[in-house]
């Protein structure tokens, strides 16, 4: 944005402080209208013809968008991938207490990665963890969505989950 003396062009579309349009002027005019009032004339359309100014408080303005900018990042929520790793031939009891996890990661928004790892002989039988992962799918399908199904890639066998979303 160009305030003032940096703008170089003859004529500029002038916009007052209360958003009226005051025409089109020489920019030399519309500068010394600025300086009466103690304000700033601020360049905020410079690709049309004429370019755009407006009458302003530019380090108000300043101010403004920054404590904007500062708001939209206080609120704003970093969802993380929490993972949750089984293996095959995981028991009843350990079973449920990872899905009472995943569950937990699911409230507080986060994306879950559901992984059985597979040791020697079990990667002959890649069928058992795909039941595995679909049943631990359909114990969270309650506060959760599969995203990706279940996947092989080498001996991990992975599945990710995120919150069902509101309507």
């Amino acid at each position: 944005m160009l305030i003032n003396e940096e703008i170089r062009n003859q004529q500029v579309r002038v916009i007052d402080t209360d958003g009226s349009q005051l025409g089109i002027m020489m920019s030399s005019d519309a500068l010394s209208q600025a300086y009466s009032r103690n304000l700033d004339l601020v360049e905020i359309s410079p690709n049309a013809n004429p370019p755009v100014c407006k009458i302003m408080d530019y380090g108000k303005f300043r101010f403004e968008q920054a404590k904007r900018d500062k708001e939209a990042r206080r609120n704003q929520k970093v969802v993380e991938i929490k993972e949750v790793r089984m293996s095959v031939n995981i028991d009843t009891h350990d079973f449920e207490t990872k899905v009472k996890a995943a569950k937990k990661f699911l409230n507080e928004g986060n994306r879950v990665k559901v992984s059985v790892r597979f040791r020697g002989r079990e990667m002959s039988h890649t069928s058992l963890g795909t039941e595995l992962l679909n049943r631990f799918a359909e114990s969270c399908t309650d506060i959760g969505t599969v995203d990706k199904p279940p996947k092989l890639e080498g001996r991990t066998m992975s599945l990710f989950m995120s919150q069902k979303q509101a309507k």
